[in-house]
């Protein structure tokens, strides 16, 4: 097990994990104590960082709580913002070899091959095509300007501004903007759990 090294001038504060943890499992100041067989003063000290337990109080905290010692002692975890903002021009894109068709990446990072979406861009006469992904992976296009036809499994279907596909990708299968204008969706792709 890793434990963080706390720097040697100040211990490890756990009043902010205490009090989430707390909070989580729904659990009050009393309920902790008793489960625990900590003092109520000490637990509000400890989440008010005015205290820091000692290893045993860490231990018995951590098991009334259902948590690692580690998860515990993990220290304060910087606030989530309440928006974070990615800028237009930040936001990474993928262009196919001719240059014809563009996916915008609007999804985080960390969802990559979990759930996906993307602004397709398919300039006229141009098409995105894809391999087979995951047994089980779907896609859902929306057309928001232009026409986008699907072609996968055999079948082609042609979509109008406001048209949704759904459809499995497990099998080879292509989008394509048969107009003379480019063709702007949103498409989405989710991978089996």
């Amino acid at each position: 097990m890793n434990l963080p090294r706390p720097s040697p001038a100040e211990p490890p504060k756990v009043g902010q994990t205490l009090a989430g943890l707390r909070q989580a499992k729904a659990l009050s100041l009393d309920e902790l104590s008793r489960q625990a067989g900590v003092s109520k003063s000490m637990l509000s000290q400890i989440e008010r960082n005015q205290a820091n337990p000692t290893v045993a109080v860490v231990w018995r905290l951590a098991n009334a709580l259902g948590v690692s010692m580690a998860d515990l002692l993990g220290g304060e975890k910087p606030p989530t913002p309440p928006v974070t903002t990615v800028a237009s021009h930040a936001t990474p894109s993928l262009r196919s070899p001719d240059g014809l068709c563009e996916l915008r990446i609007l999804g985080p990072i960390e969802l990559a091959g979990v759930f996906e979406w993307y602004e397709l861009v398919i300039q006229a006469q141009g098409a995105l095509a894809s391999d087979a992904h995951e047994p089980g992976s779907r896609e859902h296009l929306t057309v928001l300007e232009g026409e986008m036809q699907v072609s996968t499994g055999g079948v082609d279907s042609l979509l109008a501004p406001g048209d949704t596909a759904r459809y499995a990708v497990d099998q080879p299968h292509v989008i394509r903007n048969l107009s003379a204008s480019p063709a702007r969706g949103l498409l989405v792709v989710v991978h089996p759990a």
